[in-house]
């Protein structure tokens, strides 16, 4: 089976990062898998990792310093990742870590892509308050009117998504700001994208790291990838159902935890 690197930006994400190194685990029973932070924080996060790294083998980190951003982050995790498939993911478990085991039968069906929704039948975004409905919405918003590979995804500013590696080989990854999907999807190579749902959940830990710094560099980031974006025909879009997703899991891993959000 092929490996997964789970790439997994942090900053200051002290409470989270030990339960979801442990949720990770659980989800890929079966599954050979590294998970690989990429820290900026201030807080007593590294320390964190460096423990964890040391107890837990399949735990890598790199504490950045004079240098900070998710997207950025989520770059150079990529570059240092060893992993066939790459995934990205939030420290603060509003993206449920169970989630990636459905991403990683998808992929093994045959997808190019695996990103799991909050907006398709069996999907939830709960998870979210009134205010960063809005401004999800509206960003979603932006990015399919501006650029044309994003109008059949359906939830494609969620910052949860898994993929080949080989789709970025040849990428001309420039990012800004947080809106790393976005960036993948307009740069990279691929043919077909599988979506799941999944239910966006509360923050445990922490703060949200949503500002109108965040907000500027969306729109920056948009008009940059109008004029670099990759020209394609024909990328198709699949949705699965949840009773689908169940049977993709059931087919393509054996072994595991039962685990309802996994679909097993």
């Amino acid at each position: 089976m092929e490996k997964l690197s789970v790439v997994v930006p942090t900053f200051n994400e002290k409470g989270n990062v030990e339960n979801l190194v442990s949720q990770i685990g659980d989800a890929l029973t079966g599954i050979e898998y590294e998970i690989v932070f990429i820290d900026d924080s201030t807080d007593e996060t590294p320390e964190i990792l460096e423990k964890l790294s040391k107890e837990n083998s399949h735990v890598r980190y790199e504490h950045r310093v004079g240098e900070t951003g998710l997207a950025t982050a989520v770059i150079r995790g990529f570059r240092i990742a060893e992993g066939d498939f790459l995934a990205c993911m939030d420290a603060d478990l509003q993206h449920p870590p169970a989630i990636l085991r459905p991403m990683y039968a998808a992929l093994r069906s045959g997808a190019d892509f695996c990103i799991p929704s909050r907006l398709i039948p069996g999907g939830n975004d709960g998870g979210l308050n009134w205010y960063r409905k809005f401004v999800s919405g509206t960003a979603r918003w932006i990015g399919k009117i501006a650029l044309p590979c994003l109008r059949k995804v359906s939830d494609p500013t969620s910052g949860l998504f898994m993929f080949r590696r080989k789709c970025i080989e040849k990428a001309d990854l420039q990012p800004v700001g947080w809106k790393i999907m976005v960036e993948v999807l307009a740069m990279s190579e691929y043919e077909k994208i599988v979506e799941i749902p999944y239910t966006f959940q509360n923050r445990e830990s922490g703060e949200s790291k949503l500002s109108t710094k965040v907000t500027l560099q969306y729109l920056q980031q948009v008009l940059g990838l109008m004029r670099r974006a990759t020209k394609r025909k024909g990328i198709k879009v699949v949705r699965w159902s949840q009773k689908r997703t169940d049977a993709m899991v059931r087919r393509y891993i054996r072994g595991g935890k039962k685990n309802k959000e996994a679909g097993e």
